[in-house]
């Protein structure tokens, strides 16, 4: 800052379009169009939603053989071309991709920064397919702008403790990806599908595509518990999202950016394609709450958090299982 009585911005926009299945260069030249629009906006960092290279829930639905056909290792192509993307306008650009290494699939994401530096998450909780390992790391970095960022992808950040652990590492800035909204929850309460003939019919009846989109099952089942992943651990959260068709269901946008103290700072109202551009006022997150409560931690008491307790089940029996009547039902 060449001031420093200046209040530390930065200026972030998160995304949420439509991927094409199995099309990473329709893929790609949509998020450069939005990458230049963004920038043009004055972004400094732009999140893309997770796996957006690629597309998403159809790959479920994939062979194994399939999936490494498709996938592409961090140094590949897609990433090459982001992180290209990145220098060229002097910008962060994050995007979700089907990570190869060796034998193994991750469903993972790369943050790509202006000097040329990639990051990239592995997500900790993969459900997609039981080819897709899951992570074993979190992932906090330095960044130019003077804020340590960390990445969780959807699942991830369902669960307290991996927001926590990314706060604890030191995060104030979260890039929060989805692939969510309209998903056949087994909790009987939880998010349920949006008929498909809704989005399908968004041009001839715009109110009922965004009366699904704003209520239980997209954004109403957001603002149950995302806020709090905000308030609570004292950061940003970057939520970006797809939107629309994706297989068999519907994805509900809902991009949105949230302060250190759970309040939206800019969302979008579009049930369609959208950027949201919001400035993050830095200077709220050293005396937020959550921050405060960070440092009243009593650590000595939480080695529960750290044991077995005998009811762990994989992300795709928690995903996909009948466990609802236990409390481990998908989101």
């Amino acid at each position: 800052m060449d001031n420093p009585e200046e209040t530390p911005m930065l200026r972030c926009a998160v995304v949420q379009f439509e991927a094409v299945p199995d099309d990473p260069d329709a893929n790609l030249s949509t998020v450069r169009r939005l990458a230049e629009q963004s920038v043009r906006d004055g972004a400094q960092l732009v999140v893309f939603p997770e796996m957006c290279v690629l597309g998403y829930w159809h790959l479920r639905r994939q062979t194994a053989e399939r999936l490494h056909a498709l996938a592409e290792p961090r140094t590949g192509p897609s990433v090459t071309a982001v992180s290209a993307l990145a220098r060229e306008l002097d910008a962060g650009i994050g995007v979700g991709f089907l990570e190869a290494e060796g034998d193994q699939l991750f469903n993972a994401y790369a943050v790509c920064l202006p000097d040329g530096t990639v990051h990239v998450h592995r997500k900790l909780h993969a459900f997609e397919h039981e080819a897709i390992s899951s992570g074993d790391a979190f992932t906090v970095f330095d960044t130019p702008w003077q804020v340590k960022v960390g990445i969780l992808i959807c699942w991830d950040n369902n669960l307290v403790e991996n927001v926590r652990a990314t706060a604890l590492l030191g995060a104030t800035v979260l890039v929060a990806p989805h692939q969510t909204g309209g998903t056949n929850s087994v909790s009987p309460y939880g998010m349920k599908p949006i008929p498909l003939e809704i989005w399908a019919n968004r041009d001839t009846d715009p109110a009922a595509v965004r009366a699904a989109f704003d209520g239980p099952n997209g954004r109403g089942w957001l603002m149950r518990w995302l806020p709090a992943r905000a308030h609570d651990n004292g950061l940003f959260v970057l939520f970006s999202n797809g939107v629309g068709q994706d297989d068999d269901e519907v994805r509900t946008g809902n991009a949105m950016v949230i302060d250190p103290y759970g309040r939206i700072v800019a969302e979008t109202p579009v049930p369609g394609e959208a950027v949201v551009i919001a400035d993050l006022d830095l200077d709220l997150v050293p005396s937020s709450t959550g921050q405060r409560w960070l440092r009243g931690r009593r650590p000595e008491l939480y080695g529960l958090l750290t044991e077995r307790q005998g009811n762990e089940l994989n992300p795709r029996e928690v995903r996909f299982g009948s466990h609802a009547a236990d409390g481990t039902g998908d989101v």
